[in-house]
C-alpha cells in the first residue's frame, strides 16, 4: 500500500468530526477486524490523556502540591480515567480518584487495583462544598460519561457531580467528550481542556478551549474509510493540539 506524501495530502483537509454512531462503529472495527484488545486501548488512551494534561498543566504551573482530582464514571471513560490517574502518578502529579460506582467488570477491577497499588487515594464521597474542591485540587479530570450516554439518561450520582462541576473555579480536562454533552446540548460543564479519542465528536465542533486529539494509533485504512483527515503529528508524539 502506498503511503506517499501525495496520498497523505488528504490528512490536511478539514478535520472530520464523528457522530456518536460513527465513533462506536470505528471502535468496534478496532476491536474486531484490527484485533486491538480493550485493555490495550484503555491503556493507550489513559497514557495519552495523562500526556495531554502534562502539556496543558505542567508541574511548574501548579500550586506547591500538584494535586489532581480524577472523577471516573461506570463505563469506558471511567476505565480510561483510572489509567490516566496511574500515569499522572508516574509523572509526579498527585492524583486522587473519585469512583462512586465501581464496575464489577474484570477490566475495571484491574485498573482499580493498579491505582491502589500505586498509592493513589480514592475518595469515598465528593465534598458537598465546591470551595473545598477548589482549595484541595489544581484541576479536575472529567472521565465520567462518554458518547454512549444520552444526557436524558444521566442519573445519580452523576447528575449531582455534574452540577457541582458547573460551579467549580478550577480547570476541568474532559476525556473524549465533556460529560453531559451531545450534538444538541452543550449546556452542562465547561471544560478548559478536551482530549478527543480517535477523532473529535460532533458535539465538540464549537469547543473553544485547548483541544487535543489522540488518534495516531488508527491504521491508515480506517482513517481513510472514515475520511478523518487527521492532522500531522510531530515527531513521536501520540497526540496533537488542534488549532
Amino acid at each position: 500500500m502506498d503511503y506517499s506524501c501525495s496520498n497523505l495530502e488528504t490528512l490536511r483537509k478539514p478535520l472530520r468530526y464523528l457522530s456518536n454512531e460513527e465513533a462506536a462503529a470505528l471502535e468496534a472495527e478496532l476491536l474486531g477486524e484490527y484485533r486491538f484488545g480493550p485493555q490495550q486501548l484503555m491503556e493507550i488512551w489513559g497514557h495519552a490523556c495523562a500526556i495531554a494534561i502534562t502539556k496543558a498543566f505542567p508541574l511548574s504551573s501548579l500550586k506547591r502540591h500538584p494535586t489532581v482530582l480524577v472523577i471516573c464514571g461506570p463505563s469506558q471513560n471511567g476505565c480510561i480515567g483510572l489509567a490516566c490517574a496511574r500515569h499522572l502518578r508516574m509523572f509526579d502529579y498527585m492524583p486522587t480518584v473519585y469512583y462512586p460506582k465501581r464496575s464489577t467488570l474484570a477490566l475495571h477491577r484491574d485498573f482499580t487495583v493498579q491505582c491502589e497499588k500505586t498509592d493513589i487515594p480514592f475518595l469515598s464521597f465528593l465534598p458537598a462544598e465546591v470551595q473545598l474542591i477548589n482549595d484541595a485540587y489544581n484541576l479536575v479530570v472529567d472521565a465520567i460519561l462518554g458518547p454512549e450516554t444520552e444526557p436524558s439518561d444521566i442519573s445519580e450520582p452523576y447528575s449531582s457531580i455534574l452540577l457541582a462541576l458547573r460551579h467549580i473555579r478550577i480547570p476541568i480536562a474532559s476525556v473524549d467528550i465533556p460529560s453531559g454533552w451531545d450534538e444538541a446540548n452543550v449546556d452542562c460543564i465547561n471544560p478548559t481542556v478536551l482530549i478527543s479519542l480517535m477523532a473529535p465528536k460532533k458535539c465538540a465542533v464549537g469547543f473553544s478551549g485547548t483541544h487535543y486529539l489522540v488518534g495516531r494509533i488508527l491504521p491508515y485504512d480506517i482513517q481513510r474509510k472514515y475520511e478523518l483527515n487527521a492532522p500531522e503529528y510531530h515527531g513521536t508524539d501520540c497526540l496533537v493540539e488542534l488549532g
